[in-house]
């Protein structure tokens, strides 16, 4: 069930529910949780990619319900740093519209590629949405899987 919600850029306002949706979200995989309060410091969204003008939020009804913020990787790509969804809204197809939005984005901005590195329980979302696996990476909190998607071979997303 996808819902119709409104995507716009991140202001300094939505600081808080960004850093709730970010922490709710984090700790909603029961595989992960224990780890990352062992690490609480990766418990902390800084809001410094909503300063610089690099998140995108999901709104629903007034309520922000999500969000996705880049950095730049150089050559042409964009690093995915952050995904979330409010677990409470979760499996609704927000986060496949926040990807249809940041690839339309991301054309408009003359990017090509679009990086990612994902936890296991990532693996199905990112290859449904067109990303291609390319390797392995160590992480803080153990393996991650890389993944790309280039924006001249991904599907056309669906329209705002």
């Amino acid at each position: 069930m996808n819902l119709h919600i409104t995507i716009r850029g991140a202001l300094p306002d939505d600081l808080p529910e960004l850093q709730r949706v970010y922490r709710q979200a984090s700790l909603s995989n029961a595989d992960d949780r224990a780890a990352l309060l062992s690490r609480p410091e990766f418990l902390v969204f800084d809001g410094s990619a909503v300063v610089d003008g690099r998140t995108r939020v999901a709104v629903f009804d007034g309520r922000l319900v999500g969000f996705v913020s880049v950095t730049d990787a150089g050559s042409g790509s964009w690093e995915l740093e952050d995904l979330f969804v409010d677990p409470q809204w979760q499996r609704r197809g927000i986060a496949r519209q926040l990807i249809a939005d940041l690839v339309r984005t991301a054309g408009t901005s003359g990017i090509d590629t679009l990086l990612v590195t994902g936890n296991p329980h990532a693996r199905a979302f990112y290859l449904s949405v067109g990303f291609v696996e390319i390797g392995e990476v160590a992480t803080a909190l153990g393996v991650g899987s890389r993944y790309r998607l280039n924006l001249a071979s991904a599907p056309a997303p669906p329209p705002p």
